[in-house]
């Protein structure tokens, strides 16, 4: 019995065996512990029709275990004397692993039920937007859970935090205007997701770039011009600059300004005007709202005019051909003349 009153570094050895004796038990409660979530709660969450319970079991069982581990070192711990300093130390480093594995748990935790969530919506939604969107909200939820736990660990240990959080604001806001750009392009790309001004697919105008919509990304946006080329627009254009939406338009504005010869009659023009109308009309890739005037005189020709509307699922180039080859069609069997530049030069001659 003498042996276990040796005294080493301080304390006897019995006090040694007692705190072996104590880390060694929170080891092994916390491998049972460890076991009985991985096998008894997790069959029971399976038998639920929900997924909640499942990510919830699968969430915690690691930091439940490794917490009962902390709980055994610490009362192992506090059969041993090691000085005044030494313990308040060691007090402090005890807090401070409490704290945090308490911070990995709501991380894990919070970060899996917020993914799950975001996962049923990307699923639901039609825009890839919201599954580039998910990884960064999900590392971005995570690295505020982890800075506030550091920073309540680091508080419950008796640190100055204000002086930490000066510095950290310093740096943070040198960080910031240097990111700035990037950062106005994320918000960029989730102004897009949200207020949706166009939808991959669509044609576009914006910054003098007119094109197909290709790919919505979170910092950027990838469109394909009408000549053929890819242009990279960075997102904070869409909030800065005016976007025009071409393919959400209802129809198509067409104007049509025709001019015939000097010698054509009232009552021809009449005709023109009468063909012009009704070969608009008749098209089934224009709205019926078609305006059709005698549009003034010329400097070498009488004018008549028609503005109609392509509608939205018909072709914006080959239905204003199918008409202008109509109206030459009908025009020329009508015989109305279409005029052009002329000129006529009168000579005095002397007398």
């Amino acid at each position: 019995m003498e042996f276990f009153e040796v005294i080493f570094l301080g304390n006897p050895l019995r006090e040694w065996g007692v705190a072996l004796v104590w880390l060694l038990g929170g080891v092994v409660v916390g491998r049972l512990v460890y076991r009985w979530f991985s096998r008894r709660l997790k069959r029971l969450a399976a038998r639920t029709s929900s997924e909640v319970d499942d990510l919830i079991v699968d969430q915690i069982e690691e930091p439940i275990a490794l917490a009962v581990v902390l709980l055994g070192a610490w009362f192992g711990y506090d059969h041993l004397r090691f000085g005044e300093g030494v313990d308040t130390f060691m007090e402090h480093v005890f807090s401070i692993a409490v704290a945090l594995d308490v911070t990995w748990l709501a991380a894990r935790l919070i970060d899996s039920l917020v993914g799950n969530f975001l996962a049923r919506v990307t699923e639901r939604s039609e825009s890839k937007m919201v599954g580039q969107v998910t990884p960064i909200l999900q590392k971005t939820l995570r690295a505020t859970i982890w800075v506030l736990g550091t920073i309540m660990a680091l508080n419950n240990a008796g640190y100055d935090v204000g002086a930490l959080l000066a510095g950290v604001g310093i740096g943070g806001l040198a960080m910031a205007m240097a990111a700035k750009d990037f950062v106005a392009n994320i918000f960029g790309g989730i102004t897009v997701f949200v207020d949706k001004p166009f939808v991959v697919g669509d044609r576009v105008q914006v910054a003098g770039i007119d094109g197909t919509v290709l790919e919505i990304g979170i910092r950027s946006t990838r469109i394909k011009t009408l000549a053929g080329r890819m242009v990279t627009i960075p997102n904070h254009k869409f909030t800065d600059g005016v976007v025009e939406n071409v393919t959400a338009e209802p129809a198509r504005k067409v104007r049509v300004d025709l001019g015939l010869t000097y010698d054509t009659t009232p009552e021809r023009i009449e005709l023109a005007l009468s063909i012009l109308e009704e070969i608009i009309v008749a098209h089934v890739g224009t709205q019926d709202n078609t305006t059709v005037w005698f549009s003034g005189f010329g400097d070498f020709s009488l004018n008549v005019s028609a503005v109609y509307f392509v509608l939205k699922e018909a072709d914006v180039t080959l239905t204003p051909s199918a008409i202008n080859l109509e109206i030459l069609k009908r025009f020329n069997a009508e015989g109305l003349e279409f005029a052009f530049p002329t000129q006529t030069v009168l000579v005095q001659q002397p007398n």
